[in-house]
């Protein structure tokens, strides 16, 4: 897990997730942002995705879970989602994660996403 910090130039908005060193392809890593709920980042070849890090059909940690390439499959009951688009693409799961975008700034992952003061992203 990681801290809250600010991306590039602290822009309003940029949080920087983890070091781009630290995501190992195959293996999603849990990362943390105040105001945000807990995300997933995943790395896939030379691109970084990120997510929600909760299963949306049995609100499990994806991050327990089994990455294949762009697919995410959730430990507890066996679902998953391409970690590209957040669509599920296996049955229990029907509802889409929440994606986010994610690029590499000075070595680290970074997202825009603006948080909502109840911790819902914007």
């Amino acid at each position: 897990m990681t801290e809250q910090q600010t991306g590039h130039a602290s822009a309003p908005g940029y949080h920087r997730l983890c070091r781009a060193d630290e995501v190992r392809e195959g293996q999603p890593l849990e990362a943390t942002v105040e105001g945000l709920p807990p995300l997933a980042v995943y790395k896939v070849g030379d691109a970084y995705f990120v997510t929600d890090n909760l299963c949306t059909h049995g609100a499990s940690l994806l991050t327990e879970g089994w990455q294949d390439g762009t697919v995410i499959e959730c430990a507890f009951h066996g679902g998953s989602f391409d970690i590209r688009t957040g669509e599920p693409v296996g049955h229990p799961c029907t509802v889409p994660l929440r994606t986010y975008e994610a690029r590499v700034e000075e070595d680290w992952i970074v997202i825009s996403a603006p948080a909502a003061p109840n911790g819902s992203p914007q």
